[in-house]
This record gives structure tokens, sequence and C-alpha cells, in this order.
């Protein structure tokens, strides 16, 4: 027990007072801020005015008389900012004396350039009527689409794009096929076969024999 006894007498006597002077420094550095926000060149009250502390989240808004309350430490930096007013930072000093001070910040103005504004005169209802009809509407992505897949573009790609390697490989290979078919005897004669002028027929009337220029 006599072992314990040191370390008893620590906690009852040395941590209370280190608390308590922690929390004396801590309550001494805490400020109520009262103060009232106005503008600088008419000393009118401002309200609505956003009052933040930086560096926490932590803030409040000025009223509609322009009065604002808030708790701060000393040290603290408060940022004002309202629409129309340049942005202002303020410092609470830590050498103030007590809890609870009181300010007046004014606010000056900031001047804002906005766009210029062109107003032009109502169309008539004969020019609405010739815009509307006239207007070049774009094709959504199904139309484009249909386009790029109907049979005439197709027909232009297999024109103008070489054949790929599995293309080249499958004529190479009935051509040969065919070479073969009539080996050692004459070849056959399409001109004598309905299959191919059928065929012939069904490639005119599509115009696979057009050129590209369309002639």
């Amino acid at each position: 027990m006599k072992k314990f006894l040191p370390y008893f007498l620590f906690f009852l006597f040395v941590i209370p007072s280190v608390v308590k002077a922690q929390f004396e420094t801590y309550k001494d550095s805490v400020v109520q801020l009262y103060g009232v926000v106005m503008s600088a060149d008419s000393l009118k009250a401002l309200p609505a005015v956003s009052i933040v502390v930086k560096g926490r989240n932590q803030g409040t808004i000025s009223s509609d008389e322009g009065v604002f309350s808030i708790v701060v430490l000393k040290g603290d930096q408060l940022e004002f900012t309202s629409v129309g007013y340049k942005p202002k930072l303020v410092t609470i000093p830590r050498n103030l004396d007590g809890n609870q001070q009181s300010m007046i910040q004014l606010m000056v103005e900031d001047t804002i350039y906005l766009p210029a504004t062109i107003i032009r005169k109502r169309p008539t209802r004969e020019e609405f009527e010739r815009d509307f009809v006239n207007a070049q509407v774009p094709d959504d992505e199904r139309e484009i689409a249909r386009q790029n897949l109907s049979e005439k573009n197709l027909r232009a790609l297999m024109a103008a794009y070489p054949k790929d390697g599995r293309e080249a490989t499958n004529y190479f290979l009935k051509q040969n096929a065919q070479k073969y078919y009539s080996a050692g005897q004459l070849p056959p004669q399409n001109i004598f076969n309905p299959f191919a002028w059928s065929e012939f027929i069904k490639a005119w009337k599509r115009g696979d024999f057009k050129n590209k220029n369309g002639d």
C-alpha cells in the first residue's frame, strides 16, 4: 500500500491543480464579441453579412440592424463577407482585457462589372415563320447511325477501303476453287448461266457499276 501512496497523492493534488490552471488559461482566452456591421460611406447598417472564424467551422450572420454576436478566441481571425462589398479580415488581439468586447466593422463597397445587355425588337410573325421553316435541325444519334449504315455508304466504304486479311484470304481461296473446278477443261462461260444473268441484273439495279461520282 505504501508503494502506491506517492501515485495516489500525485493524482489527488497535482492533476487537479494542472487541470484547473489549463481551464483558467482557456477561460481567459475566450471572448464574447458583440458588434455591428455598417457601410463605410453612409454608415448604414448591413444585414445578412457573413462572419466566419477562419480555420474553424464556426460563424454567424448579422441581423437586419447589422448586429452580430459570436464567441471567439484571442488570436482568431474573423472574415466579413457580403455581396457588393469587399471582404474584410480582422484579427482578434491576444492582449485584450476581459472576456467581453464590442466592435464596429465598416465595409467598403466593391464595384462589380456586369456583362452588357443587348435588347432587340421582337420578331414579327412572318419573320418567325420564315426562320422556323428554314431552321436546320441537327440529326440525332439514331439518324446519324442509320445514315452511316445505309447501303450507299457501305458500298462507298467497300470501294474506298482495301480488303482486310480475312477478306483477301477468302477471295484468294475462292479464285483457286474456281480454277481447280475447271482444271483440264474449258472454263464455264457465265454468259449462258441464267443465275449469273440474274445477279448481273440485280447489281445493275442497285447501281454497283456506277463510279464514285454517281455517273
